[in-house]
């Protein structure tokens, strides 16, 4: 198999695997997928930290869950989750100006902290918006949709017009012209989600473009931290994509603002 056949291929099994969960009616199944990704996903990460041992590895992995489970158990409130929800919008702000300022500046503290800073409030975040109304498991996957959308639409832009490099010490392959694309089709899933959730189009559309351009800052910093280690991949786990990280990399930062989107357009309470 050619290998975007096997890139194909996984992405189609993972997305049903995905809808299935998300849309098939069991909270339960919806959570436990969003556990596993958070749990794969802080795995990997301990490789940005420079464990290299899987008692590191899995000390790392069991630290962060306890941080998401006391965010989850202990800012419960509207309030709270509010605050933590802002919390994170600003902490991928400075991972904006780390990315472009100094990329080359990572350590394993700064890496092991960005970790906790990016799954903690992706996950916290993905499991109250799918426990939050019947339609919870929509506005999950919507958030995937809108940040691997956003993805797409930079690939093939940057593909057919890109020219200006957006992070050359980063992810060299990145443009600005990819990320105008991207953020044109966030605004077309943006007008599409609208209709469909029944959200004020003035309003809403702007929330999925906000998601958008966080993503990118999502990617940019996995790559970031990537390259500081010498990673290709975060990991092998997805035949022709590599790792959970490299395929929810833009989902950590997509979740939290969106999910406080929703907070403002009385969606969440």
């Amino acid at each position: 198999m050619s290998g975007l056949a096997t890139r194909i291929a996984t992405a189609m099994a993972l997305g049903a695997v995905v809808v299935l969960a998300l849309l098939g009616g069991s909270v339960w199944a919806a959570r436990a997928l969003m556990t596993v990704f958070f749990v794969a996903g802080a795995l990997e990460w301990s490789g940005f930290v420079g464990a290299r041992r899987l008692g590191a590895r899995l000390a790392y992995v069991l630290a962060l869950a306890a941080v998401a489970w006391c965010a989850r158990a202990y800012l419960a409130s509207t309030a709270d989750f509010e605050r933590l929800m802002s919390a994170a919008a600003l902490w991928w702000l400075i991972a904006l100006l780390w990315v472009g300022l100094a990329p080359g500046r990572v350590n394993a503290a700064g890496a092991a902290l960005a970790g906790m800073l990016a799954l903690v409030p992706t996950w916290v975040s993905l499991l109250r918006v799918i426990e939050s109304s019947p339609r919870g498991g929509q506005w999950a996957l919507f958030i995937m949709i809108v940040a691997f959308g956003a993805d797409i639409g930079a690939f093939f832009a940057g593909r057919a017009y890109g020219r200006i490099k957006l992070a050359p010490r980063v992810s060299p392959a990145k443009t600005w012209e990819g990320v105008i694309g991207g953020l044109l089709l966030a605004t077309v899933l943006g007008i599409g989600g609208a209709y469909w959730f029944g959200e004020p189009l003035g309003l809403f559309v702007p929330v999925c473009i906000a998601t958008a351009a966080f993503s990118v800052v999502g990617d940019l910093t996995e790559s970031m931290l990537k390259r500081s280690v010498g990673m290709k991949d975060s990991g092998r786990l997805l035949p022709g994509h590599g790792g959970i990280l490299d395929r929810i990399d833009s989902v950590t930062a997509a979740a939290p603002v969106f999910t406080l989107g929703l907070l403002w357009l009385g969606v969440l309470r």
